[in-house]
Formats: C-alpha cells, structure tokens, sequence
C-alpha cells in the first residue's frame, strides 16, 4: 500500500443551539513528518546474485555490492562520493615518509556471533590476504612488508616503499576485517561486524539480512532487506509495477517511460564509475595487432551506443572514469570513422575478418546489435556468444578464453588493471607499467594522479579496448522509502540509513 500523506485537515463542527447553527472551521498546522517504520521489510530488486557468498576468493561485484558496509567492514571505508572515512578504526595516521599507517580501533565492537573486535582480528585478516594470492586483491598489498598489534586496540602497517594507493586498497575486499580463528562457512554465511546479519540464501531468488540489534554504530532503519534478483529488465519492471520491490537498482533507460506513467515512484539518475568495455584479447591473434584494434575502435559509433542504452550514459574514450583520479577526455584519440577502419584492416592485412563476442547474458542485446552492425560495415562478421555470468567468469576472466568481451567493470580506481599483464585483457606495455608503479609511489595526491593521467593516455592510445560508455545508473524508488544511495549504487549499496515510512 502507498503511503498517503495527509497535507491539510479541515475540521468542522456543526452545533445547533436552539434552533440555530453553528459551524465551527479549524485549520491545522503543518503536516508532521512522517514517521520511519521501525519494523519495515526493505524490498530491493537487483540484477546479478552472486555464485558464492566467498569474499575473501569469489570474484564479481555481485558481493562487494551487498555484502561490504552492511555485513562486513574494515578500518576504513568509503562514502557515496568516494571520499575515505575512518569506520572500525577511530582514527589512523600516516607517518612523513609514507611508510607506517598506525589505526587505532574503535571501543565496543563485535562481530555477529558476539566475539568482540580485536586487534589481532585485524592482524590476521589482513595478513591473510597478503600472504594467499588466491585471495581477491592479494596484489594490491604487495608493498605491505609487516602487520603488528602495537597493543590489543592498535594496529600498524608498515610499507617497504610508499603506496598511494593503500588506504583505498583498505576500503575494498583487503581491508574487511573477519573474526580470527571463525569456523564459519564463508560460501554460504557471514560474520561480519556491520549493521545487517546475513539471515538467508535461497540461491537462484534472493537474499535476506536482518537487523544487527548489537551493531557499534547507529542502528539501521530497517528490521530486515530483502534482495531479489531479477536479471531480466522487464520483469524487474513489471516486479516494481506489481508492487512487490520497493527500490529497483539498474533500471534499463529504455523501460524508464513505464516508471514515469505510474504513480507512487521516483526516479534517481546517479554518477557511476561502470565503464562498459569492450575488451581486446591482446595476447590473441588477430587483437595482437594495434592496426586490427584501432579498426575496430574506428568503427564503433559511440553516439549510437549511448542511444542504444536509451541515453542513461556518458561517452568515455579512455580506462579512468571522470569521477577517479587521473582522468582526461581522451576523445581526441579516437573518431568514427568506418572509411579509416576499412584501411586500417587492410594495412593490417585482414580480409573477411571473424571474430566472437563474449558477454554474460543479462546484458541483453541492444549493444551487441549495435556492434554487430558497426563491424558489418567495416566487413568484420561479429559472432555474439552469449553465456551465463558463472561462465564468463570461467571462460573469459580466468582462462582468458575470448577474442572480444562486453563487460561493466564496475570497480573504483581499479587502473592497476592496465599494468597487470596477466589480467584478462593480456594488455602489456612497460612504459604504462613504470608509470602506474610511479602513480603508486608518489605521496603528493597530485604526482599520483598526474602518472595516471599519462599511462590512461598511453592505454587508449594503444587501442587497447574500447570504453563503450560510463553508465548513469537509475534506480526506481517508492514513495515513503528515503536515503537509498544516488551515486556508485551498482558498486556498493550502504542501506544502514535507509528508512520506509509506509
């Protein structure tokens, strides 16, 4: 049932004193705001569940999206607006040089199974993740030569050379803190020290949390989420029409009129650092050749792309988003231009062309047909494979199994990518390498930002992917739901301050 808000109360009295009648009129005053539902259910609608609730080794943003700030969390983490924020840590510093980070940890913390925070919880955590490179962003700790307890309430790092880049690290996937010597099956549970407890898992339909009623922080607003995966777009609309979701996350731009008709919703348009990409395998022939990828960016019509999403996004022409560190409008590097690409493909040797790309299928088709058609003009016949996303993972991101692939890296600041040649993109360049290791060592924000500007610049040069588009995200809100996050909400839902008053 929607929530009705009562904006004026008219009073009237009729009182007959012999024979005569008096009407008496009142005016009230102000509406009163309404009042949060303490014992709500929020119902929120996402696309992409996760194949294994494992934090520490389950790749994908299908976690990190849920599962980091609302049922695990570490010494710091991040805003909507990407800024860092002191969270079990109450305070941290870094010393001169940029090698010794010192956290102090807050009072009165436990995780869900009741144990209270520690500093050796901190310790091991961590170092967990340092030590196993099976471990989710293992790499990004490898300037972290020690982890100590300076007592039970603090923790220091200490750094053999100087990274730009650790306090963000510390936000994501190694910096959350678990509890030492836990039994728990980390694929099917969670004991985490955040807001909400995980309650249930029906794999396939949706997951539930509850309230954490011994939280550190402020208590959330909600008794109990419920996530429900709907990864086929019209359903989720037809899902938020019927009454049945409260928020709906990712709404296709093309489906948005449906919203607009009824009554009782809002839509939000928010920033995002999804960058859409199109990417190369650059270890595979014929992507190998910087000619053949050029062809191919020289074909695609960006405009047409951003159209095809019904218009919910921003060109990018380079690997860093406008809201990371570093970021250049690097349009100037490549046009649309099919005439170029035809003898780009021709300089390059390649006649009748074929290759085939790989997207998991909840994107659906409406880019695929665009570059489909694109590559066609060029005479490039492009196959689409569409697969399951627990495929691609396997086929694409580990086996690197594909000649081109469609994918929302939806990450933050996740540039290190280009300097890893082992990553899926196969992409290997020594002077965007030096560059990046340069961004990481430099203790002047500005120095660091400044080497990423120039190895983005080196990457798109190179060719080597297509950035398609950064996404605006829209997400569906019913009335009477307040704080749901705007921005980055496909990289991390915080829910502890959203509210339901009816």
């Amino acid at each position: 049932m929607r929530h009705r808000q009562l904006r004026r109360q008219l009073l009237t009295a009729a009182i007959a004193v012999t024979g005569a009648a008096l009407v008496l009129t009142g005016c009230a005053g102000p509406a009163a705001t309404p009042t949060p539902d303490a014992d709500a259910t929020l119902r929120v609608g996402l696309v992409l569940e996760p194949s294994d609730l494992n934090i520490r080794t389950t790749s994908g943003a299908a976690l990190d999206q849920i599962l980091i700030d609302n049922v695990y969390q570490g010494l710091v983490s991040r805003t909507e607006d990407n800024q860092i924020v002191d969270t079990l840590a109450k305070s941290h510093d870094i010393s001169a040089d940029g090698l010794t980070y010192t956290f102090v940890l807050r009072d009165g913390v436990t995780f869900h199974d009741g144990a209270a925070l520690t500093a050796a919880d901190v310790v091991d955590s961590i170092t967990q993740v340092q030590q196993d490179p099976t471990f989710v962003d293992n790499v990004a700790l490898q300037k972290v030569a020690s982890i100590t307890a300076v007592d039970d309430s603090t923790v220091q790092l200490q750094l053999t050379s100087p990274d730009s880049n650790l306090l963000w690290t510390l936000t994501g996937r190694a910096g959350l803190v678990l509890e030492s010597g836990a039994t728990n099956d980390l694929s099917t549970t969670a004991n985490g020290t955040g807001p909400f407890t995980l309650k249930t898992w029906k794999q396939g339909d949706s997951i539930t949390f509850d309230r954490n009623a011994k939280y550190w922080g402020d208590a959330p607003k909600v008794k109990e989420v419920v996530f429900s995966y709907i990864p086929d777009a019209s359903s989720a609309v037809n899902a938020t029409l019927a009454g049945e979701l409260d928020v709906q996350t990712a709404l296709d731009a093309n489906l948005k009129d449906q919203i607009t008709r009824a009554d009782g919703f809002s839509i939000t348009e928010g920033k995002t650092t999804d960058k859409y990409t199109l990417a190369f395998n650059n270890q595979r022939a014929p992507l190998n050749d910087p000619l053949v990828r050029q062809a191919l960016r020289s074909a695609i019509d960006h405009a047409a792309i951003v159209e095809a999403v019904g218009g919910a996004a921003v060109e990018q022409y380079g690997p860093i988003p406008e809201l990371d560190p570093g970021y250049e409008n690097l349009s100037e590097l490549v046009k649309y231009d099919p005439d170029q690409a035809k003898a780009l493909l021709a300089q390059a040797g390649q006649e009748n062309l074929t290759l085939t790309l790989t997207i998991p299928s909840f994107y659906g088709t409406s880019v695929a047909n665009v570059l489909v058609s694109e590559f066609k003009a060029i005479g490039v016949t492009l196959t689409v494979k569409s697969v399951e996303f627990p495929t691609w993972l396997n086929d694409v991101y580990t086996n690197k199994d594909y000649d081109l692939s469609y994918v929302n890296h939806v990450e933050a600041r996740d540039f290190q990518n280009w300097a890893n040649p082992n990553y899926y993109f196969g992409y290997d360049n020594a002077q965007v390498q030096s560059l990046y290791a340069e961004s990481v060592a430099a203790t002047d924000p500005a120095v660091a930002a400044q080497k990423l500007k120039e190895a983005a610049y080196l990457v798109s040069k190179d060719n080597a992917a297509d950035w398609l588009y950064t996404a605006i995200t829209l997400t569906v809100v019913r009335d009477g739901v307040t704080g749901f996050p705007v921005d980055s909400v496909n990289s991390r839902i915080d829910l502890a301050k959203v509210a339901v008053t009816g």
